[in-house]
């Protein structure tokens, strides 16, 4: 790690940021070029992640104890976490923050500017101008890719052609549902489990990102009289943190949202929705029978205070679990997805009684057509085309597709396979 000069981060989303303060630790000293947005989140999403590692491994370490009190021949490694909350502080002093459309020189010869993805707050491209000796070398990294017509955010721009690009493909196989469909489609959701059932919908939902848009589409629902009295809980106080942010970054909002704040100041809050920091209060939802709608993180239900929402819940046929994006298939929200009948949760198989409904067109990843949009203007001046950031049969047919699309040489790379360019 100490032999190298710069990083350059995409966005604030733990599958991109979360190794950081381990780079640090090791003994990286460079600067780590990130928007205004994505240093804000990225701080509040590191300290949290270090502080589920220190309680993991407390955890993990009195169940080990456990077992030698009970067998004084087993013998364990202390589990230590990967890295811990004076880390991140560490890391978080070699961030730089740039705004988007702005050209800088990360050294003489390499030129650095961000274009907005669309993705997440604060979410970026990566374009890359390299000077090698008289010639440009353009490189591009599109990050994860956002959508057009999406709430709270800007479309996807446009990035700077590039001769060699480094693209996501996570929905490179599949469409989303168009919006007023899924619009349509929640309120569908809510009415039978809240109204008709009276139970709960339990939504497994990433703090960052994912949240704030449901919470925007339910006081937009609440606005046009169409929710009722029914109670939103947001249970994640990472959630509470990242709305804070969110709130404090406008130059990020499209259009739409700024013409929704000048009749509604506050579209992150209505009068029923209760933000939940207290571990107590938290508690409180699982034992009440009262229809409710539930966020919570963590969005794949494979840790956090959702697990303790769906563990309660999920063998009641009057619930809902609505999974709002992808989930890795290992996880238990990829094995609801999947059809899974049981799954197994703090150590106690649970049955699905509840109802699953499935809506990742709430993902904030670009479906196959957007994606390609999204890369159309590359066409004329790429070179070399690399997918990263996708199931490898998804990347397969993002391939054959792309191809039909006018894109020539690309490559799935392998893990640790290297390319000339």
């Amino acid at each position: 790690p100490s032999s190298i000069n710069y990083m350059i981060l995409s966005h604030a989303h733990i599958d991109h940021c979360g190794r950081i303060p381990k780079l640090v630790k090791d003994g990286f000293r460079g600067n780590i070029y990130c928007t205004h947005a994505t240093r804000d989140l990225a701080s509040i999403m590191l300290m949290d992640t270090a502080h589920i590692q220190e309680r993991d491994a407390e955890f993990d370490n009195k169940h080990l104890e456990r077992k030698k009190q009970r067998n004084p021949n087993f013998k364990y490694t202390k589990v230590k976490p990967i890295y811990n909350a004076a880390d991140v502080a560490q890391a978080m002093k070699l961030f730089v923050s740039v705004s988007y459309d702005r050209w800088i020189d990360l050294v003489k010869g390499v030129k650095l500017v961000f274009t907005d993805a669309g993705h997440i707050l604060g979410s970026a491209s990566v374009n890359l101008v390299i000077n090698t000796g008289g010639d440009e070398m353009r490189i591009a990294f599109t990050g994860d890719i956002g959508r057009p017509n999406r709430p709270i955010l800007r479309d996807p721009q446009d990035m700077w052609p590039a001769d060699v690009i480094i693209s996501e493909s996570t929905y490179g196989d599949k469409l989303h549902l168009e919006k007023p469909a899924e619009k349509a489609r929640f309120l569908e959701i809510v009415n039978q489990t809240c109204f008709q059932r009276r139970g709960k919908v339990i939504i497994p939902a990433f703090s960052l990102g994912r949240t704030q848009e449901l919470v925007f589409i339910l006081d937009q629902l609440v606005n046009e009289g169409q929710l009722g009295n029914i109670p939103v809980f947001v249970d994640s106080p990472l959630a509470v943190n990242a709305t804070d942010i969110f709130k404090a970054h406008s130059e990020c909002f499209d259009d739409e949202l700024h013409r929704y704040i000048v009749k509604d100041p506050d579209p992150f809050g209505f009068k029923r929705l209760s933000y939940i920091v207290d571990v107590r209060e938290s508690k409180k939802l699982n034992s009440s029978k009262e229809p409710a709608i539930i966020i919570s993180a963590a969005g794949m239900l494979n840790a956090g205070r959702i697990q303790h929402h769906v563990y309660n819940n999920i063998e009641n046929p009057n619930n809902t679990i609505l999974l709002v994006g992808y989930c890795a298939p290992y996880t238990p929200g990829g094995q609801l997805q999947r059809g899974a009948t049981e799954i197994r949760l703090f150590g106690e198989d649970k049955k699905v009684n509840a109802q699953i409904e499935i809506m990742d067109s709430f993902s904030a990843h670009g479906d196959q057509k957007e994606m390609s949009d999204f890369l159309n203007n590359q066409i004329p001046s790429c070179k070399n085309l690399f997918l990263v950031h996708g199931e490898y049969e998804t990347q397969l047919k993002y391939k054959t597709y792309l191809r039909d699309k006018g894109f020539s040489s690309i490559e799935i790379p392998e893990f640790k396979q290297e390319f000339s360019v």
